[in-house]
């Protein structure tokens, strides 16, 4: 009991410093923003990207965006490509040892993301650790502490080249986690880090089932998975009788909106949903909010943020505005300086801020994950609203989707094409199609537009999947596991044409 004590005691404490320090922050948050820029440009100003851009002499922000110009992967891929042969001060003082391999959903080719001492420790643990401490602070009679954490990250391990190691994000925070974590977590470090996505799942719920787990981390539609192998293994009816102490899901990575119900049905009781923002570029956001869908913007991990707006988007002109210039409502392109030595980078996330004061968001989509093939501009977030109405009006339940253009031809109109995997098929299906058209045009004034008398848009077509349809296009592909994720939308017809194809197959 003394034990128990004082670890609580010790845990409050942190809470408490933590909790004051993120209020600290929400306060003077330009201010915040401010000291992470300069702090940054004094870490990088003697390495080889400093002395190209003159940051020694950056005495203003006004001086950073006209000297430093914003980059996609492929413009900083020369220095990245250098630093991973080896060289030190490259972009970040001393040798970046560990990248995060990604390719991520938008390109094929891997990208290899620089993860350097300082973004391990304070980005992403640090952002580990203001997760406990936003949930307890939330949830003062919680018994986190005192129950497992089930971890599901990405199938991967580590691997060596040049003079430097390359994985999964997961896999690079898995091995640097300290004792104490390993202690609290489950399944084992030798489980989490298997390549092999079935194999894997069958060594996790052998270490699981056992267990006395009392939250979940990790994306919900791979998360799903496992909870259903899970249950066929031990006959369970629910998790909940599993798992009686289960209380909360940590998730990220996808919306929540089409897996919220199914997840109220697989556990069996209410349980807490905290969602997350993070990539292998940084950790951004945490929701601070019990029953909220919106995410604190957080502003001292080390990462400087600026925002382009998506109506003014021109790849071949990327201009950026500082966060006290964002406003409410508006897509914005996300550009990230970070402590692991990315500066200006264009992340290719897209968000809406729902909040100024403090600066919170929502995730809308990707700049390259739309469908804008007749000015008609959707965007995830608008999908995800019509999708949670049309499965409501029909007791409906999809597990993924993907939705591309059908573009005009022989004198017909366009229209958008969907594919829907459904574990609860509609009622009406008709019924289905109406309400989600209809709940498009009501949320976005450009797609209704378009569909007016059908004159550039035709009524959508939608496919229901055979069953695991999504589960076998991904396993054909080589992307199973939990951190690579499903292609929601796209401006060409690259990920529907091998799906239709697919679900015609014996």
């Amino acid at each position: 009991m003394a034990t128990k004590a004082l670890f609580n005691s010790v845990v409050n404490w942190f809470i408490k410093q933590r909790i004051d320090q993120i209020e600290n922050f929400i306060k003077n948050p330009i201010e915040t923003q401010n000291g992470v820029l300069f702090s940054q440009l004094f870490h990088g100003e003697n390495t080889d990207y400093g002395k190209i851009h003159g940051f020694s002499s950056i005495s203003s922000y006004n001086d950073f965006k006209e000297r430093v110009p914003v980059v996609a992967y492929e413009d900083f891929e020369p220095f990245i490509e250098r630093a991973r042969k080896g060289e030190k001060d490259v972009f970040w003082p001393g040798q970046i040892k560990q990248f995060a391999k990604s390719s991520g959903t938008t390109n094929a080719k891997s990208k290899f993301i620089p993860i350097s001492d300082e973004s391990l420790a304070e980005c992403h643990f640090k952002a580990g650790k203001d997760l406990l401490s936003i949930y307890a602070n939330n949830h003062p009679d919680n018994t986190l502490f005192l129950n497992k954490n089930l971890r599901l990250g990405g199938s991967a391990e580590l691997y060596q080249d040049f003079n430097t190691k390359f994985g999964d994000l997961s896999a690079i925070m898995i091995e640097n986690l300290p004792f104490w974590v390993e202690i609290t977590t489950t399944p084992s470090k030798k489980t989490s880090l298997m390549s092999e996505w079935e194999s894997k799942l069958k060594a996790i719920v052998s270490e699981v089932r056992n267990e006395d787990v009392g939250s979940l981390t990790g994306v919900p539609s791979w998360m799903l998975v496992l909870l259903q192998r899970i249950l066929a293994d031990t006959g369970q009816g629910s998790i909940s009788e599993l798992w009686p102490n289960l209380e909360v899901f940590f998730h990220g990575g996808i919306s929540f909106k089409p897996y919220r119900e199914q997840y109220r049905n697989i556990i069996g009781k209410d349980i807490n949903y905290y969602e997350i923002y993070n990539a292998s570029e940084g950790f951004f956001g945490i929701q601070d909010q019990s029953g909220s869908d919106e995410m604190l913007l957080m502003l001292d991990y080390g990462i400087f943020y600026e925002f382009i707006p998506m109506d003014r988007f021109d790849p071949n002109n990327l201009q950026a505005i500082p966060l006290e210039e964002v406003e409410i409502g508006k897509n914005y392109a996300i550009v990230i300086t970070t402590n692991g030595g990315l500066w200006r980078y264009l992340i290719g996330d897209t968000v809406k801020f729902t909040s100024l004061n403090p600066f919170r968001i929502k995730i809308s989509g990707r700049t390259k994950h739309y469908i804008n093939a007749f000015g008609e501009e959707l965007m995830i977030d608008n999908v995800e609203a019509a999708l949670e109405k049309a499965c409501e009006a029909t007791q409906a339940a999809v597990s993924d989707y993907t939705g591309a253009p059908v573009f005009m031809k022989d004198g017909k109109g366009g229209a958008h094409e969907w594919i829907f995997e459904f574990c609860h098929a509609p009622s009406d299906m008709d019924l289905f199609t109406d309400v989600f058209d209809n709940h498009l045009k009501s949320i976005n004034s450009d797609y209704e537009a378009k569909r007016y008398n059908n004159m550039t848009l035709n009524r959508p077509i939608i496919h229901a999947a055979k069953p695991r349809l999504f589960y076998t296009w991904m396993s054909e592909r080589g992307k199973l596991g939990g951190q690579n994720k499903v292609p929601r939308l796209s401006n060409d017809r690259e990920y529907i044409e091998p799906l239709l194809k697919l679900n015609l197959a014996d």
